[in-house]
C-alpha cells in the first residue's frame, strides 16, 4: 500500500523501493512505477518493514530537513532521520510546556477520553444487536451508564477527574463484556473483569497481548511524527512508561483489540490449546496462539475505515500515525483541538 496522508508518504507494500528522479519521489514495486510525487510537497516519508530508499533520497532528505521514519512491518519504531533543519525540538518543547499548563493538558486529555467512551459505547449497542437473552438488556445498560459519564467529561475541571470518569466507564464496560463472548466452550471462556500483570483467564491473555500490539504501534508513530512518547497527559509520566503512546492507543482499545478478541473467540479462531497457564496461575499464549492471534491482527489492520478528519477512507494500519501527526498539530496549535479517532458500528 502506497498513500499520501497529511503531506506524508506512507508505503507499506513490502519490496518497494524508493528512489528520487529530478524532483520527484518514484515509487516501484517489482520495477513498475506504483506512484509518482513531487517530493516538494512532502513534510516526511515513513515506511514499514522491507522498504528500500535509495541514497540519493535519503541525502535529498536529509539536506531539506525532510523527515524520514523507518518502522517494522507492524509498526513498531526502528529508526528516524532528521536532517539539520527541522521543528522537532519546538514540538517536543511544546509537549513539555502543555504538561505544565494543567488546563492545556486538561484539554488535551479530554477528547482522548471521549473518544474512548464513545468507541466503548459503541462495542456494547453493538452487541446488544447481535446477542440474545437478558444479555441485550445488560449491554444496553452498561451503554446507557457510558454515556452518562461522556457527559462528565466535557465539564471535567481536573486530570484527577477525568481520570475517575474514565476508571468508572472501563468498570461498566469490563462488567458487562462477558456477555460478548459467544464461544461455545464457557468453562474456558469465561470472563470476570479486566486482569493484568497477570492476566488470569483466557480472555483477558488476548486482550493484554493485543493492547501491547498497540501501544507499540502508538510508541512508533509517536516517535515518526517527532512527539516524546513519553511524555503523555493523560497518563501521568513514569520513568521507562511510554504515556504519550498509553493516551494515543486508548480510543484504539474497544475498537480495534476488544472487537479482535471477540472476533477470534466467537469464531473459534483461538482455542483452549492455544493458552498455558503457570505456576503462578498467570494465563498465556502459547507460540501457536500469538501467531494465530498476530496473523488476524495484520489482517484487520488492512482493512478501510472511514477518517472524518481526512473525509476518506484509509487502512486501519496507518492510523495511529495519523492520529499522531494530528495531536502534534494540536500541540503546535495548528489546529483548534485535537480530533480522536471514532467509528460507528
Amino acid at each position: 500500500m502506497v498513500a499520501e496522508l497529511l503531506n506524508v508518504l506512507y508505503v507499506q507494500t513490502q519490496g518497494a523501493y524508493l528512489h528520487l528522479e529530478h524532483d520527484t519521489v518514484r515509487v516501484e514495486v517489482e520495477h513498475q512505477t506504483r506512484a509518482r510525487l513531487p517530493l516538494l510537497r512532502l513534510q516526511g516519508i515513513v515506511v514499514f518493514g522491507q522498504v528500500s530508499i535509495s541514497p540519493f533520497l535519503i541525502h535529498r532528505c536529509a539536506a531539506d530537513g525532510r523527515l524520514v521514519v523507518w518502522l517494522t512491518r507492524s509498526g513498531r519504531f526502528a529508526g528516524r532521520l532528521e536532517g539539520p533543519v527541522r521543528g522537532s525540538v519546538l514540538l517536543r518543547r511544546a509537549q513539555h510546556l502543555a504538561l505544565g499548563d494543567p488546563e492545556r493538558a486538561l484539554a488535551l486529555a479530554r477528547p482522548i477520553v471521549a473518544a474512548k467512551l464513545q468507541n466503548s459505547r459503541q462495542v456494547l449497542l453493538r452487541g446488544a444487536r447481535d446477542t440474545k437473552g437478558d444479555s441485550p438488556e445488560a449491554l444496553r445498560a452498561a451503554g446507557a451508564g457510558i454515556a452518562t459519564l461522556l457527559s462528565q467529561v466535557e465539564t471535567a475541571s481536573s486530570l484527577n477527574y477525568l481520570r475517575g470518569v474514565e476508571g468508572m466507564a472501563a468498570r461498566e464496560y469490563f462488567g458487562v463484556f462477558g456477555h460478548l463472548v459467544r464461544s461455545d466452550e464457557p468453562e474456558h471462556f469465561g470472563f470476570d473483569g479486566r486482569t493484568r500483570r497477570p492476566p488470569r483467564d483466557r480472555v483477558n491473555a488476548i486482550l493484554s497481548f493485543l493492547y501491547a500490539l498497540i501501544r507499540g504501534e502508538c510508541a512508533g508513530a509517536a516517535e515518526g511524527a517527532g512527539l516524546d512518547p513519553q511524555v503523555g497527559f493523560l497518563h501521568a509520566l513514569r520513568p521507562g512508561r511510554p504515556s504519550l503512546a498509553l493516551d494515543l492507543m486508548e480510543e484504539f482499545r474497544p475498537v480495534v483489540a476488544d472487537r479482535l478478541a471477540l472476533t477470534l473467540i466467537n469464531r473459534r479462531q483461538v482455542r483452549a490449546d492455544h493458552f498455558l497457564q503457570s505456576a503462578g496461575g498467570a494465563v498465556l499464549l502459547t507460540e501457536v496462539g500469538r501467531r494465530t492471534v498476530i496473523e488476524a491482527y495484520q489482517a484487520r489492520k488492512e482493512e478501510m475505515v472511514d477518517h472524518r478528519v481526512l473525509g476518506q477512507k484509509v487502512r486501519l494500519g496507518l492510523v495511529p500515525s495519523i492520529q499522531a501527526r494530528l495531536f502534534a498539530r494540536a500541540l503546535r496549535a495548528d489546529m483548534p483541538a485535537y480530533v480522536p479517532f471514532t467509528v460507528r458500528m
